[in-house]
């Protein structure tokens, strides 16, 4: 029997009212990979993020996190899943490791293993020797890894990221990047909802183009650049090919 997919969405639809957000979406991630979610604003991407990390139900459809569904098999799917929100979740007078003996709790992980946990994600995003430090004190980066170290306590199989660099500069946006990739060769699934086309272009393995409720296109960077113009074609000159819209600075600050 076939492994399930990470993550498989069979006519997903979700109203506000009169208002189609999702309009009939079909999607499937691969186990292991880095998938990003691209769309413009009001394009029904962070909808569609927000049912498949359980913090909204679909109208209709069906979506599935490794077999399991995200609605009548909401606690299991949580399990099996880490989630990186947008809005920084740290508290600038705690430590980097009173936040994750926090998580440790909400996670309800015994005593015996928790404090190996806390040790080997601090080691993953290059923070072990910050442990004692108010978070106060760390850059933008160092706090998102933070973030992302706290989400990974549980062992998920698949980690969600909504807009996991948003605000950072260049030096730690790759600094990110470079411990998303790390937790690739893990073996971890990674989606990512962004609207850094650069983001989409160097990290992701392949990328999901949504507009207006709909999937646009779904392919690797590199095949969906070469399908629209060929090997000089950037990331957003695909997006606008597809969506017809420009990502604006002020959508992404």
């Amino acid at each position: 029997m076939a492994a399930a997919a990470a993550v498989e969405i069979q006519k997903l639809v979700k109203r506000y009212g009169d208002t189609v957000a999702v309009d009939g979406l079909d999607l499937e991630v691969r186990p292991g990979e880095i998938f990003g979610l691209l769309g413009p604003n009001g394009a029904g991407k962070t909808t569609t993020f927000k049912i498949l990390v359980t913090l909204l139900r679909p109208t209709s459809g069906t979506v599935k996190i490794f077999g399991h569904d995200v609605v009548n098999e909401a606690d299991r799917v949580r399990q099996l899943m880490g989630y990186v929100p947008q809005e920084r979740a740290v508290d600038r007078l705690l430590t980097a490791q009173q936040h994750l003996e926090l998580f440790v709790d909400l996670y309800h992980l015994p005593a015996d293993i928790a404090a190996a946990r806390i040790r080997e994600a601090l080691q993953l995003v290059d923070l072990a020797d910050r442990t004692e430090e108010p978070v106060g004190k760390f850059s933008g980066g160092m706090k998102k890894r933070l973030e992302i170290a706290c989400g990974l306590l549980h062992e998920p199989k698949i980690l969600f990221l909504d807009e996991p660099t948003l605000g950072l500069d260049v030096q730690s946006r790759g600094q990110v990047w470079a411990h998303i990739r790390r937790l690739k060769q893990s073996g971890m699934t990674v989606v990512i909802n962004s609207n850094y086309m650069e983001e989409a272009d160097h990290l992701c393995d392949r990328v999901a183009i949504i507009d207006k409720g709909r999937l646009r296109a779904l392919g690797s960077p590199h095949d969906l650049k070469r399908n629209v113009g060929g090997e000089s074609t950037t990331m957003e000159q695909v997006f606008i090919h597809y969506t017809g819209h420009r990502i604006r600075d002020e959508e992404i600050q």
